[in-house]
């Protein structure tokens, strides 16, 4: 599995890439984007949108 994002939530604030790890998170036309492959599931990401558009 991967994190779940909300694009229709997602503000492209770029908090999650940031966060990331192990840099499974990319803008992808302005909104996050995450590659299922390289996620780890850690939950790094979630806690750190401003929105909550992250789950996992």
């Amino acid at each position: 599995m991967a994190v779940k994002i909300d694009k229709n939530t997602c503000i492209g604030c770029g908090a999650c890439v940031e966060t990331c790890p192990v840099q499974a998170l990319s803008m992808v036309d302005g909104k996050a984007d995450v590659d299922p492959e390289t996620c780890v599931d850690c939950g790094a990401c979630v806690g750190v949108c401003p929105v909550q558009a992250l789950s996992l």
